[in-house]
């Protein structure tokens, strides 16, 4: 205003030599200065005055506002016009470069809140690091982040950006960004309406009058808490601005892959403004937190997995290394029991009994060594069925006490049982089935077993009328050390036959799988591959 003044006393000391459209060019650069300088409001004000003061002194009649030249109305409105689109555009200009400013900055934040990200050697260190972000970013006084373990889990505290310091410097601005101040500690946490975050997926803020508001999600909540949106209004042209709702504290989801993985909360004393632009901001940063708190979680995992590996390496590596010691003891008490035993005592042949019965497990255990550690298999050759069959019976013999066991043998249209596989190893699978069967099968009850052709197999079926196996436990009992729930306390045996008699036949490319047995009890079924011999006659 000051200048339009000057200005104008300066024009008036030359105005008979001075046209109207030289004052109007004079007045137009005073006011798209002040436009720019001022802001729209102020400019647009000034045209107007500029206006008054180009009726008033500088045409004709001065000192009214009468116009006597209907063309100097010309000369006016196009000032005035001019002015009006000049402020406007400047306008435009100055708010769409706020508008840049303010990206930048959030483009600068995200930058910085990856870099803290990737930059941390521990998942749990990055958390820290994205709380101090996001609490810088939305202006809030503290920022926490909770983890979810799993689905279901509770979430528990895993980041706390620390309240920022609000008390004037020495030179009356305030603190500086991120300084810590222990006198403000946020507000009290209502755990409840964090776990509703997490298990609902919602949001859930505290409002300037300390009520609760939640989104509308599935779920109940305590009565005190209204289930309503909270709106937000947007700012003027989608930008930063002072609209919004303030509100004490926000607590949003963390998602990731439409699963939630933890928590952000956000919050001042008294108040913060939530306006369109600080929930893009926070949508975006709140990604980030949620990919740092999925990394949390696999880095967990990791590490879970890894301690697995090495007990179950120390455990294969002990198994191995017993059961190696085991055999040398085993041998010299049997040779002593044996020598005992000729000198006429009874009790020599149940320590001959209890060490076989030692042995056999410590073969188990051998077993299960060179399977676990991928030892080389013997290659597969044709071999008669019923040769198999002889064996494993015989094999069982000693063991059985009395029981039956009834053998079942369904031809194949002519074409002889005959399969290719190793023998030692699949007569091995084949009596661990049948022992199986025999300890789980009550006395009165024979064990069916029945070989038949099965497409391109040869399968073995092996059948008690025993409690039977829960559908939960059919692939349970096949890994080692694991025993049925319905199993008796006093079955005997490691838990280790059907382990190794599934690894035994997939080391062939063969199977054993279980089925419930009609009537009662369970059926293992061993298969391997089939072996159809090449008749003579088509021979070349």
């Amino acid at each position: 205003m000051a200048v339009l003044i000057v200005v104008t006393a300066a024009m008036l000391t030359v105005r008979a030599r001075l046209q109207e459209a030289h004052v109007a060019l004079v007045y137009l650069l005073v006011v798209l200065g002040a436009s720019a300088s001022m802001g729209r409001a102020f400019g647009l004000g000034l045209a107007g005055a500029a206006f008054v003061l180009l009726d008033w002194f500088f045409l004709p009649p001065y000192g009214t506002i009468l116009v006597a030249n209907p063309l100097d109305w010309l000369v006016l409105v196009a000032f005035f016009g001019t002015s009006a689109v000049a402020a406007q555009l400047l306008y435009q200009a100055r708010r769409q470069a706020e508008i840049a400013r303010a990206r930048a900055a959030e483009i600068d934040r995200l930058a910085v809140l990856g870099a803290e990200t990737l930059n941390a050697v521990r998942a749990e260190d990055a958390m820290p690091a994205i709380a101090d972000v996001i609490r810088a970013t939305v202006d809030a006084e503290w920022c926490e982040v909770y983890l979810r373990p799993g689905e279901g889990a509770p979430v528990m505290l895993g980041a706390r950006s620390p309240a920022r310091d609000r008390s004037p410097d020495r030179d009356g601005r305030e603190g500086r960004e991120g300084r810590e101040a222990t006198s403000v500690p946020p507000p009290h946490t209502d755990g409840d309406l964090v776990q509703w975050v997490a298990d609902h997926g919602g949001e859930a803020a505290q409002l300037a009058d300390g009520t609760w508001r939640v989104s509308a999600a599935s779920g109940t909540l305590r009565s005190d808490v209204a289930a309503v949106e909270v709106p937000v209004a947007p700012s003027k042209a989608g930008g930063p601005g002072p609209s919004g709702i303030a509100v004490r504290a926000l607590y949003l989801p963390l998602r990731v892959r439409d699963r939630v993985v933890g928590v952000v909360g956000i919050g001042a004393t008294p108040v913060f403004r939530l306006d369109a632009a600080n929930r893009r901001v926070l949508r975006a940063l709140s990604y980030y937190a949620a990919l740092g708190a999925e990394r949390v979680r696999l880095a967990g995992d990791a590490e879970h997995a890894r301690a697995l590996r090495e007990a179950d390496r120390l455990k294969d590596a002990l198994l191995a290394s017993v059961s190696h010691d085991l055999r040398t003891p085993l041998t010299t008490i049997k040779a002593l029991a044996n020598a005992i035993a000729r000198t006429g005592d009874e009790r020599a042949r149940t320590i001959e009994d209890e060490a076989d019965r030692l042995n056999r497990f410590v073969e188990n255990l051998l077993d299960l060594s060179r399977l676990q550690a991928g030892g080389p298999s013997r290659p597969p050759v044709p071999n008669d069925a019923e040769d198999l069959v002889g064996a494993a019976l015989q094999r069982i013999s000693g063991r059985s006490a009395g029981r039956e066991v009834r053998v079942h043998v369904v031809p194949a249209d002519g074409v002889p049982l005959t399969g290719r596989f190793d023998f030692t190893d699949t007569l091995r699978a084949f009596v661990n089935l049948l022992e199986n069967a025999l300890k789980y099968s009550p006395p009165a009850c024979p064990v069916d077993l029945t070989v038949r052709r099965d497409g391109p197999w040869l399968a073995f079926e092996v059948a008690d009328r025993g409690v039977g196996v829960a559908e939960a436990d059919r692939e349970r009992i096949f890994q080692p050390f694991n025993r049925p729930a319905t199993s008796p306390p006093d079955v005997g045996g490691a838990g280790l036959g059907l382990s190794i008699a599934r690894s035994l036949a997939a080391a062939q490319g063969g199977s054993v799988t279980l089925a419930p047995r009609e009537g009662g009890g369970s059926t293992f079924t061993l298969r391997v591959q089939a072996f159809d011999p090449t008749p003579l006659d088509s021979q070349p």
